[in-house]
């Protein structure tokens, strides 16, 4: 299996990933913060 890495900050990903969904494509994240970062990020886009 390939080495899965956080969209924001390409941390490894583990069994506590989250899921993010922005402008109709889904990435996954490390942690909230992150996911805090992208949303905010596609919401200014």
């Amino acid at each position: 299996m390939a080495e899965k890495t956080c969209a924001a900050c390409d941390c490894e990903l583990d069994e506590n990933l989250i899921t993010v969904t922005i402008g109709g494509r889904t990435v996954e994240v490390c942690c909230e913060e992150c996911a805090e970062k992208l949303r905010e990020a596609g919401a200014q886009a």
